[in-house]
């Protein structure tokens, strides 16, 4: 097997591909072009999305070169989601979304070099055609009845599916034929979910040009209880930080389970097949240690977010909890925390008992009292002995923030607007 393919095989990064032989073999002949695509149908991409942004990367540094597409077009209709029509959003807020996700990809491939990746937008080529011309050239090579057994669109036949969601397969596939036309891409990557999207793509291309290309996609990832990877009680898990912070993104990894993490690292970490054996080993032998949390944690933080931006999100971690200095925390990484934990605005200065309230540490003024009196409360990681002390300026973080505490654990926050 191809040593690239060897490699993302036991990282668990393959779910299906087209021939594998055959794949393997266009790999050991020279560079290939290969693309994925992200649809903007939110602001930002996420943890999904990142297993995809890595394995560009990987392919980049194994000599191949991307070509990471931006649905302008296709973002503008949606894949078919298992239930329900997707909302419609308008064009000025899907190409607003273009540039936001288009900043977000570029930052995992390297634009420079023999094999420097490149940027495209399927609205380049899409909304230059004419309906006749799409239906004549692209629809004609697509049976209805291979498309009415896509698993998505079967699910969907009894509660109902617009014409619009189901063309979508027509639009992706022909987003695979501009690229290997105009560029010479012949392998498209994504998840196992997008197969039947893949796969059409390399029939349309052998149908209407009789040129052969390849496919690959991921499995899912998965929490050990079979949910999907990348999804809290708060929601998704995004990479742009005015939607996840950087310590929410840190805690999200630092947090993995021990039966999965091993996986995760597999996926989400550059490092070696000695280094990641070494922490799956480490895991059997202690893992109350969380050595391979901790790494996992770094790795991916570093990746999404930079060194600077990880060390400042794991100093608030041990801060929060008395291990470290609140007061040399930014103002840019107290808003995450305060965000993480929930943390209230209040309006001027307000007693500790009312900040204890109003973060939702304890139910009632009285049990405020009680927490104060009983030594179970903390402002910025200091004692409270005195129930009517006031938050006036001073005593908050960068003249706004304060970080609560009851007992060893339960952390809160109130912010002054």
């Amino acid at each position: 097997m191809n040593a690239t393919l060897d490699d993302l095989a036991w990282r668990g990064l393959i779910a299906h591909s087209t021939d594998r032989d055959a794949l393997a073999a266009h790999l050991d002949e020279g560079p290939v072009k290969f693309y994925v695509g992200f649809d903007p149908t939110a602001q930002s991409v996420h943890t999904g999305n990142l297993v995809q942004l890595l394995l560009a990367r990987r392919l980049q540094q194994a000599g191949h070169r991307p070509f990471m597409l931006v649905g302008g077009a296709t973002g503008l209709i949606g894949d078919p989601k298992e239930a329900g029509e997707r909302v419609m959003n308008s064009v000025d807020v899907v190409h607003g979304w273009v540039d936001k996700i288009r900043a977000q990809v570029e930052r995992f491939v390297s634009f420079e070099g023999d094999n420097a990746a490149t940027m495209v937008n399927n609205y380049d080529w899409t909304s230059q055609m004419s309906v006749l011309d799409f239906l004549r050239d692209v629809g004609k090579h697509f049976p209805v009845n291979r498309m009415l057994a896509r698993d998505v669109v079967a699910r969907r036949l009894e509660s109902g599916i617009s014409y619009t969601e189901f063309s979508y397969v027509l639009l992706q596939s022909m987003d695979y034929r501009e690229l290997n036309r105009r560029h010479g891409v012949t392998l498209q990557t994504g998840g196992s979910d997008q197969w039947g999207n893949l796969t059409a793509g390399v029939e349309l291309i052998r149908r209407s040009d009789q040129g052969k290309v390849h496919a690959m996609a991921t499995p899912l990832l998965t929490k050990a209880d079979g949910t999907k990877f990348g999804k809290t009680e708060s929601g998704t898990v995004w990479l742009d930080e005015n939607l996840t912070s950087v310590y929410a993104f840190h805690q999200f990894f630092l947090n993995a389970e021990d039966a999965k993490v091993i996986d995760y690292l597999k996926v989400f970490s550059f490092r070696s097949r000695e280094e990641i054996e070494t922490l799956e080993q480490a895991t059997i032998d202690a893992p109350y240690k969380r050595e391979a949390q901790r790494a996992l944690a770094d790795d991916v933080t570093d990746l999404v977010h930079g060194r600077a931006e990880r060390e400042a999100a794991a100093a608030a971690a041990q801060a929060l909890f008395g291990r470290g200095e609140l007061q040399e925390l930014s103002a840019h990484t107290l808003d995450g925390v305060v965000r993480e934990v929930k943390g209230a605005e209040v309006d001027g200065d307000v007693t500790i008992v009312d900040a204890l309230v109003a973060a939702g540490l304890v139910d009632s003024k009285g049990a405020a009292r009680r927490a104060v009196a009983e030594g179970g409360a903390y402002l910025n990681n200091e004692k409270v002995t005195d129930p009517e002390l006031l938050l006036t300026g001073e005593l908050l973080l960068h003249g706004r923030y304060a970080i609560l505490r009851r007992g060893r654990k339960t952390v809160g926050a109130v912010v002054r607007g």
